[in-house]
């Protein structure tokens, strides 16, 4: 990553203007694409105020939905947050969400950065006019996705000195969408107990604001739909980056929570187990978070492609935050993995969404953020225990003398 740090130097003078003309091209986009249907957008707009006639689970969006008609997947407590975009017209909610989900791209990356070590506002800028135009980050703004929101609100907290507000940034985040409540590992390894009492507090407040604004829906989410793969979409397409949907497009169909599945999921903890280790001996947090994050993501039964904006955080950590040959092999790795147009090509080459098997080199590709995640966290534990070693041998060196 020597010579990538170079051209980052080179061309910090102007990262400004090119952040602007990013996000400028993106905003066109927006205005110009009349058929960017943000269709994620849609379901939580139009969708959550189903929440106060009792039919929030029983609602779907069947426009723009030839194959699927979207059903709303979230919690009571998010379609209560979701509830004021239908306050406003169709054009006011897609550009106030626009704007919200740059902002907190920017965010992601500039805590991101500041993790790693490297807190020069102009690479963040720089990155941020990059990261614009990855698979995960433009499918999430194409889509309308929270995905964004969600990890800038956890990669700003989880950090924070205040044990209440870290706590209550994953709290609140799980309350919204229950995958991110995999970050409470990161107060066990950090052994931040009162983050993690906090974290499960918030939590419990926003099951129990659903359950007071709707008792019999929230009875229905937690105890009926929760856990249902097949009601969020298909779990063999190829937009299912996750550990599931990898091995069921291997093996030819859906492979549930079987022994194949447990196989893979085993790896996947023993990997994350090994870079955490790794990581807490190192005293790196940004490691940290992305194992833990890589994790829900792998073992989670449907982790669209769009849910791996951590490969942001992951990124920059490989780029900025190590020098090692390993970490630059998975950095070109991740570049080509969400750089190029391997997942909008999945999608066009399977027979269609329900149809899980296909040939093998299909089946191959598709295991793509699966396999560069799993390669992250072991690169995350051979990195870090090596820098660990240096440090010791460093250590008895100057005792030595």
């Amino acid at each position: 990553m020597t010579k990538l740090r170079a051209v980052e130097a080179r061309v910090f003078p102007v990262a400004p203007w090119l952040f602007g003309l990013s996000l400028a091209g993106h905003l066109v986009m927006v205005a110009l694409q009349t058929k960017m249907t943000m269709v994620d957008l849609l379901v939580y707009r139009n969708g959550s105020p189903e929440l106060f006639t009792g039919g929030l689970y029983q609602w779907r969006l069947k426009e723009f939905s030839d194959q699927f008609a979207l059903p709303f997947t979230y919690p009571p407590f998010a379609a209560l947050l979701f509830a004021p975009l239908s306050w406003v017209s169709w054009g006011v909610a897609r550009w106030v969400w626009q704007l919200l989900c740059l902002a907190c791209l920017w965010l992601l990356v500039r805590k991101s950065l500041d993790l790693a070590g490297s807190a020069d506002p102009r690479r963040a800028l720089l990155w941020t006019a990059l990261f614009v135009w990855v698979e995960p980050v433009r499918t999430t703004l194409n889509y309308g996705q929270i995905n964004l929101v969600l990890a800038a609100l956890l990669l700003a907290t989880l950090v924070s000195a205040r044990p209440w507000l870290a706590g209550a940034g994953v709290g609140l985040a799980a309350g919204v969408k229950l995958t991110p409540a995999i970050s409470g590992l990161y107060f066990l390894v950090t052994r931040n107990f009162k983050a993690a009492a906090w974290s499960i507090a918030a939590f419990a407040g926003t099951v129990g604001l659903g359950y007071a604004v709707s008792a019999s829906q929230s009875h229905q989410f937690w105890f009926e739909l929760l856990g249902d793969a097949s009601r969020v979409g298909p779990v063999g397409s190829a937009i299912n980056q996750s550990l599931r949907g990898a091995l069921s497009r291997t093996v030819g169909h859906d492979v549930e929570t079987g022994p194949v599945f447990l196989l893979g999921a085993a790896v996947a903890v023993a990997a994350t187990a090994w870079a955490l280790r790794s990581a807490v001996r190192a005293g790196d947090r940004l490691a940290m978070i992305v194992a833990v994050q890589f994790l829900g993501l792998l073992v989670s039964p449907i982790s669209w492609s769009h849910h791996w904006v951590w490969a942001v955080p992951a990124l920059l950590w490989l780029v900025q935050g190590v020098r090692h040959r390993l970490a630059t092999v998975t950095a070109w790795a991740w570049l080509l993995a969400i750089g190029s147009y391997l997942i909008s090509f999945l999608l066009k080459a399977q027979e269609s969404i329900w149809i899980t098997s296909r040939p093998w080199y299909l089946s191959l590709l598709g295991w793509v953020y699966p396999a560069v995640g799993l390669l992250t966290l072991v690169t995350i534990a051979v990195v870090l225990r090596e820098r660990s070693r240096e440090r010791v041998e460093h250590s008895v060196d100057l005792l030595r003398q």
